[in-house]
């Protein structure tokens, strides 16, 4: 249920482009659900996990000086910022001793610290390049492109990756009989 909230504001920013062919219009739409989402997540639980907050600093920030200098380079840096932060905290937990899928993930499965390390280096990676990614489409490529690869090509890839996580980790799960 969380990533299709989590979704919620991309789809709709989709919607919007597609239907208007305006990236304003879409970004004030992604601007106005995040902050809803946001709220909504404060008022249920009294928080917001970091990731969150993350999210709605950057689209806040990064949507409002789109909208503020009618300028699409602004909102389309914010996937990558969102990755490579993802990337950079991983690499700093690690790097402290700390396994941050491990916390995550944790209570739901056992596994040796290797199988946690490997899987935080090949999360580390997958972020770093996935904001990669987006600013070669996002600078190499029309504008509508840009925007179906935010949606499509980016979710693609990380079914992908989803995938090959759950073949790895299916290796390495203990055999219950």
């Amino acid at each position: 249920m969380k990533i299709l909230s989590d979704l919620i504001a991309v789809i709709l920013f989709f919607i919007t482009y597609t239907v208007t062919k305006n990236i304003f219009w879409a970004t004030a739409v992604a601007l106005v659900i995040g902050v809803l989402q946001a709220g909504f997540t404060w008022l249920k639980y009294k928080k917001l996990d970091t990731m969150q907050w993350v999210s709605l600093i950057l689209i806040t920030v990064l949507g409002g000086a789109t909208l503020l200098f009618q300028d699409d380079r602004f909102i389309k840096w914010k996937p990558t910022l969102l990755f490579w932060f993802g990337s950079a905290a991983l690499l700093t937990g690690h790097l402290l001793g700390k396994s941050g899928l491990k916390a995550l993930m944790g209570k739901e499965m056992t596994l040796p610290d290797g199988i946690w390390r490997n899987l935080t280096f090949a999360w580390i990676v997958f972020f770093a390049l996935m904001g990669l990614i987006n600013l070669l489409v996002a600078y190499n490529f029309t504008q509508a492109q840009w925007v179906n690869y935010k949606l499509f090509g980016s979710t693609i890839l990380m079914i992908i990756f989803f995938i090959g996580q759950g073949f790895y980790l299916s290796r390495h799960l203990p055999n219950k009989e």
